[in-house]
């Protein structure tokens, strides 16, 4: 049926299952004689074994989705693994997807394949339009592509940085939405940014006829993401949404899944991609489905939702013990973010060496966010970088619970940070007693003068 299992297959079940497509592949024939220079030789058997004998890759060098006649097992492969995946992205809350591929390269560089694909649309664009959010490769993704991103500040309402869509369509008034080659929305993001009013920008791509590619980078574990995509389709325009395997499979980095609610513009895309490509991304996450089923995917999504209940109620509480408060970001379903205000006003280098200090206690993931940092990319100066905003009112932490987050992992962070923000209050406690005797001091000594 080219569906998930319900219920996960046993490793060997599944080696079966994977030798017995490496055997259609024509380099695993027993009488095979290959007289070209792309037959799936490998020399060492360390590294057949690493592939299941698997060798040929996936696609054709004119379309990377299409059947390879000498390779009938990894072209099967590739046809049950889009499959499966588009059943599990329909799982996850996007019920109205009708296609989608894996693309073995991570998500900034599939986002720049969607872009390559619209030029062939509308040859006379040249700008796309970009709601802000500090991460460099979705930033790339456009200049790679060879277009010229407008770049859309947030606006602050409360804690929260949200999408301003009066600024959005007076931008696409002032260019001329003939010369824009698409909007490029952000699902999955840094708190205090949050997910871009999906539903809104689709609703004002429809109206003017732009494209929408929408980065959902780690949203597929977010029921409410992945609701935002849907919603936005139903009401308005999504051509295309892109997703890493890494981040929300729990595979190794290097693969993507771009979706859409197109047939036929997703096939475009597929055909965009030059030559043939790696099967490993394919492999790897065919086989985490195929332990997991779907019934080991959702326990997994209810997990990370309870731990972020956990992971929030935790956090609030450390960051009041600490006069501190966790920002109020309602609209981010993964991540937080705890003010660090008392850190930022005793010592400008406090904030960098709060996250550096996390790193060399083996905490990993959690950004430390000071104020008023500025970054070139591509010749493109963001102030405030890494805030999404050019003058955030504080310096921030930030802490994710993303698919596969355990309870341990939360209660040792938190364990972490509050260790290290006790001593910069110690430090800065004896640094204010060794002033206030240097006072003393002085004070006495002008009385005695």
């Amino acid at each position: 049926k080219g569906k998930c299992p319900e219920d996960g297959w046993d490793e060997s079940t599944i080696e079966l299952f994977l030798h017995e497509l490496a055997i259609m592949d024509s380099n695993n024939f027993l009488g095979n004689c290959g007289v070209g220079e792309r037959e799936g030789r490998v020399v060492s058997g360390l590294v057949a074994r690493r592939h299941y004998r698997l060798i040929h890759g996936i696609g054709r060098s004119g379309d990377i989705s299409a059947v390879q006649p000498k390779a009938a097992g990894s072209s099967l492969l590739n046809k049950l693994t889009n499959s499966v995946v588009l059943d599990v992205i329909k799982l996850a809350g996007v019920r109205t997807v009708t296609s989608c591929f894996v693309v073995p390269m991570a998500t900034g560089m599939s986002l720049t394949l969607c872009f390559l694909t619209l030029r062939h649309k509308r040859p006379k664009a040249k700008y796309i339009i970009w709601p802000r959010i500090d991460q460099k490769s979705c930033f790339k993704s456009m200049i790679t592509a060879g277009f010229e991103p407008v770049v859309i500040e947030n606006v602050l309402e409360g804690d929260e940085l949200r999408t301003d869509l009066e600024a959005v369509e007076a931008k696409i008034k002032a260019l001329g939405a003939e010369n824009i080659l698409c909007v490029h929305s952000t699902t999955s993001c840094f708190a205090p940014r949050v997910p871009d009013r999906l539903e809104e920008l689709a609703v004002i791509c429809a109206n003017y006829d732009i494209p929408h590619i929408v980065n959902n980078a780690y949203g597929v574990q977010s029921s409410k993401c992945m609701h935002l995509i849907q919603q936005g389709a139903r009401i308005g325009r999504i051509d295309a949404f892109v997703q890493s395997l890494d981040k929300n499979f729990m595979v190794p980095v290097g693969g993507a899944i771009i979706a859409g609610f197109n047939e036929s513009f997703i096939q475009e895309i597929s055909k965009m991609y030059p030559g043939r490509a790696s099967a490993s991304p394919s492999l790897d996450v065919l086989i985490t489905l195929l332990s997991l089923g779907t019934s080991g995917y959702k326990k997994l999504l209810k997990e990370r939702k309870e731990m972020f209940s956990y992971l929030s109620s935790e956090l609030k509480k450390l960051a009041d013990n600490h006069n501190e408060r966790l920002l109020d970001t309602p609209h981010n379903p993964i991540s937080l973010a705890m003010s660090l205000k008392t850190l930022d006003e005793s010592n400008d280098a406090a904030v960098t060496q709060l996250g550096s200090m996390l790193f060399t206690r083996q905490v990993s993931g959690a950004r430390v966010v000071p104020c008023g940092s500025v970054q070139t990319v591509n010749n493109y100066t963001f102030k405030g970088f890494m805030s999404h905003a050019n003058d955030y009112p504080c310096a921030y932490l930030n802490a994710a619970s993303a698919i596969g987050i355990k309870k341990q992992d939360v209660d040792v962070f938190l364990k972490r940070l509050d260790k290290c923000l006790k001593t910069f209050r110690k430090e800065a406690k004896q640094e204010k007693n060794i002033n206030e005797i240097s006072d003393a001091n002085a004070a006495t000594e002008q009385l005695e003068d």
